[in-house]
């Protein structure tokens, strides 16, 4: 399946990583990660630097699936809001699913440090305003849960929002200076870059895994042209896409759009160019890359490929006419627009760990808006458990919660 049409930003703004090494033999490995994408290069990074032995395999050219569409927005706030997921599975594991996003952003920052990648992380704040009188209560109830927790944010209203920060709003917003942005796809082709060469990384693209199973002696893959793979553990780390390595259907397909303007001049951008969504389902953002501005979202339920891309024209006007209600003093004209297919779950969180009865088939699946933090959150939980360590945070993001 195509995950993106269109033309995605982040191909035209950085090369292709020119790699080409698909597997031509049997393979015994350690563990073997499914998937090349900004989830895989997380998980090769912590287990690289653990030093445990891996490899990585995908059907694809490396990081050219869903990563290569990611507008990268990397926020502590998670799709459901926190006063709505303490509702769904307590508030005290809501709280932890909040801060362990929280914490994720800084931890994405280090690890690009580690690396030396300039990936065009850059920390930023982030507005979330209400669309409507419903919308207004909810900013309400999430602004007295979230001071209640010692989270950051603040309450601005109307006024302030026009006055600060050019935006024309139904009523108030949170504001959160601990968010930040990212480009995904030179994250994860330049991690995947650094770990060839300095830990001998494998990675073997087009390469396509047809089926994978715990058997006696650890894992077997088997791949679309034949070859075998025997590991001690398979890390599936492929999206949506791993609903075929699954017991059952744990998510659901979400059809996206997003554009890019053409670059405008420094003064028209609005205060700290801060990140911008709202409260209305399902929400559009809008954020900066250098001198251009994004928008996305006009969500609607994944049929298939064909009838996602035949809706990219009428969503490009959607949004921006959206985006000409919100911020009408700031230029905007598209130059690219694009669309994807993502996942998202009920509650809002990822699916991490193994399926239970399962021991040696992990999955790092960073469904929903935030796919970055919640893959960075994956990759240290799965490498813990690697290690023998405990980590508490496994038993929130579980399968364990739908069964």
């Amino acid at each position: 399946m195509d995950l993106h049409s269109g033309l995605p930003y982040w191909i035209i703004k950085n090369p292709l990583f020119d790699y080409y090494n698909p597997l031509k033999k049997n393979l015994d490995t350690d563990i073997v990660i499914i998937g090349s994408g900004i989830t895989g290069a997380l998980m090769a990074h912590e287990l690289c630097q653990a030093g445990l032995e891996c490899c990585v395999v995908d059907k694809r050219s490396i990081a050219t699936g869903s990563s290569a569409a990611s507008t990268a927005l990397l926020q502590y706030e998670i799709d459901v809001p926190l006063c709505q997921m303490a509702e769904q599975i307590g508030e005290k594991n809501a709280v932890t699913a909040y801060r362990s996003c929280l914490q994720s952003i800084s931890d994405i920052e280090t690890v690009l440090k580690e690396a030396r990648i300039n990936a065009d992380f850059e920390q930023i704040p982030s507005i979330f305003y209400a669309s409507d009188d419903k919308g207004a209560k909810l900013i309400e109830r999430e602004y007295e849960i979230r001071k209640r927790h010692e989270l950051p944010v603040e309450l601005l209203t109307k006024e302030e929002l026009h006055k600060r920060y050019k935006l024309e709003t139904y009523a108030g917003a949170l504001l959160n200076r601990r968010s930040a942005q990212l480009d995904a796809y030179k994250a994860a082709t330049e991690l995947f870059r650094y770990h060839i060469e300095k830990d001998n990384l494998r990675i073997f693209t087009h390469t396509e895994v047809t089926s994978c199973e715990e058997i006696s002696q650890g894992c077997r893959l088997e791949t679309k042209d034949g070859q075998i793979i025997q590991c001690k553990y398979i890390i599936v780390a492929t999206g949506f896409e791993a609903g075929r390595f699954l017991p059952k259907k744990v998510m659901k397909l979400t059809s996206t759009y997003a554009l890019i303007s053409h670059p405008i001049d420094s003064k028209d951008f609005w205060k700290e160019r801060c990140l911008i969504w709202e409260t209305e389902e399902p929400y559009i953002y809008v954020r900066t890359s250098g001198n251009r501005i994004i928008i996305g979202g006009e969500d609607e339920d994944f049929n298939d490929p064909e009838v996602r891309d035949e809706l990219l024209r009428e969503k490009t006007k959607k949004l921006e006419k959206k985006f000409h209600k919100l911020l009408p003093s700031v230029p905007f004209k598209t130059e690219m627009a694009w669309c994807g297919t993502f996942s998202t779950t009920k509650d809002g969180l990822p699916f991490i760990g193994t399926w239970p009865g399962i021991k040696r088939i992990f999955f790092d699946l960073g469904y929903g808006g935030n796919g970055i933090t919640f893959s960075m959150i994956g990759a240290q939980i799965i490498r813990n458990i690697l290690q023998g360590k405990e980590d508490e945070r496994k038993n929130v993001f579980g399968f364990e919660r739908i069964l």
